[in-house]
């Protein structure tokens, strides 16, 4: 496992210096700016689904957000969106898509960002494609409203991107409707939806969870391979370690609505300091596999209903002290982009 998670990671970083700099060398563009992002959902009951969230990207960079079910990583991709219900939610701090004010958007110009600057893989096809319309059709009305082409066209674009993702005889798919298509197939059909009108940005919210591990590798190379093809940005929603390891260059790890810790992929693998991303990384099942008993994290996550006021993660750490629950826990950044939310890291990150 280890080897498997190691593997490709200093190619990777290569990329990604190269993509820093423009062809004169100079400094590309930010693509994604989140600055204090706190997000409320309010009604019988608050809940303090993020809480002071900030998180930068560059072009053409690949991060996969990564924790357990419930810390706040896919109400992120969303916010992102402009998906979340307006009369429920209280939003606070500032979302930039390669320059775009995200939360001042709304109507047409909302209408015309999603899908065009950022778009989205859904965790589930079966649910996010419209069982009534073909795949064909359903890629070509999402050409059609953001490139202003003809249907015609619209529907060569379609039937070019599921040529793209790979479809066998994609010419006749393009007429299928969902069902009649594999949990795989569909999952590709997503992925041409997405990439159709050529996004700056895609969001993908665990697109691989309900796939079997072959056809899993084979959408993880896909998209790998076609976001080096259109040169966008990529945020990776896992759980999984493993799946972020081969997908990201950069890793910023979530729990109870906060980034506890941040890095590329080969720090937080090789020396990550909080102590919920060591747990993350010790409960290997591929050790399970072997024979051997699963690390698992002790306790449960923490109830969203109260604003965090101490480290969330106190009451499950094997280390934590007076300290951590008595206040929030500083943020340690001993390089740009890299940094840790916890007490104990201070240390380490000065050796690192």
């Amino acid at each position: 496992m280890r080897e498997r998670e190691t593997r490709g990671l200093l190619d990777r970083e290569q990329n990604r210096a190269r993509r820093r700099t423009g062809p004169g060398g100079g400094q590309v563009t930010k693509l994604l700016d989140i600055q204090n992002l706190t997000l409320r959902f309010k009604g019988k009951r608050t809940v303090h689904a993020i809480n002071d969230v900030s998180l930068s990207m560059e072009q053409g960079e690949t991060l996969a957000l990564l924790g357990e079910s419930g810390s706040g990583k896919s109400v992120t991709l969303k916010a992102l969106l402009g998906l979340l219900p307006p009369k429920r939610t209280e939003i606070e701090g500032k979302i930039e898509v390669n320059g775009t004010d995200v939360l001042s958007l709304s109507g047409r110009k909302l209408q015309k960002y999603r899908g065009g600057e950022v778009s989205m893989v859904f965790q589930e096809p079966a649910l996010a494609l419209d069982p009534v319309y073909t795949v064909g059709r359903q890629i070509a009305e999402s050409v059609m409203r953001h490139k202003g082409v003809s249907k015609a066209e619209a529907m060569s674009t379609a039937l070019d991107m599921l040529d793209r993702v790979r479809i066998p005889s994609a010419n006749r798919r393009l007429h299928n409707y969902p069902h009649e298509l594999s949990g795989g197939m569909r999952q590709r059909v997503m992925i041409a939806l997405a990439l159709a009108c050529r996004p700056r940005l895609l969001l993908a919210d665990e697109p691989t969870t309900a796939l079997d591990a072959t056809v899993q590798i084979q959408i993880l190379l896909l998209l790998r391979e076609l976001q080096k093809e259109f040169g966008m940005g990529v945020i990776f929603v896992t759980h999984d370690i493993g799946v972020a390891v081969e997908i990201s260059e950069r890793v910023a790890v979530m729990y109870a609505g906060q980034i506890v810790e941040e890095g590329t992929t080969s720090e937080i693998i090789k020396s990550a300091q909080h102590p919920y991303t060591q747990g993350l990384l010790a409960a290997n099942l591929h050790d399970v596999e072997r024979g051997a008993r699963l690390n698992a994290i002790p306790g449960a996550p923490p109830s969203l209903e109260a604003k965090p006021e101490s480290c969330s993660f106190a009451p499950r750490c094997p280390h934590a002290t007076a300290e951590c629950r008595a206040a929030l826990p500083p943020v340690f950044t001993p390089a740009p982009r890299r940094r840790v939310a916890c007490v104990m890291a201070a240390p380490a990150l000065a050796a690192e």
